[in-house]
């Protein structure tokens, strides 16, 4: 079955997709652990203070941060996806799911969702624009006519 040229097109993109996939839920994990560690952009709630280092929520920070900015930058992306994918499945069964059974109702969205975007990612790989990629050396033919110079 042959596919239009825009299908094509749409279709050869798929791994820059990935990339951008990765960046984006990166920077927005990485500001919940900015939230717990240093209390940036806003503070945890109710208070505005940060979690202390050595508790769960701190260890959650120090992961969302620091795992975050690997994936952001696409850096030992598989097994830093796949740890990350590992504590939001924790973080939904310890905290959301005790509340209820739908994510809409318990808050568990964010949690279901990043816990299902990193096991992808941990699969798939960082894509093409990542350091993963440039430390590789490879580059497909696709990934070289896509990239922008």
């Amino acid at each position: 079955m042959r596919t239009s040229g825009i299908v094509s097109k749409w279709q050869a993109a798929a791994p820059q997709l990935r990339s951008v996939l990765r960046v984006v839920a990166a920077f927005s994990y990485m500001s919940a652990g900015t939230m717990k560690l240093f209390a940036f952009p806003t503070g945890m709630p109710p208070n505005g203070g940060t979690a202390p280092l050595m508790s769960q929520l701190g260890l959650a920070g120090v992961l969302e941060t620091f795992g975050g900015a690997l994936l952001l930058v696409g850096l030992f992306t598989r097994p830093v996806a796949f740890l990350l994918a590992g504590e939001m499945a924790v973080a939904y069964f310890k905290v959301h799911f005790p509340q209820g059974f739908w994510p809409i109702m318990n808050n568990g969205q964010p949690a279901m969702l990043y816990c299902f975007i990193w096991l992808y990612i941990s699969a798939a790989g960082a894509g093409p624009w990542s350091l993963d990629a440039q430390l590789r050396g490879h580059v497909d033919s696709d990934v070289a006519r896509l990239t922008p110079v």
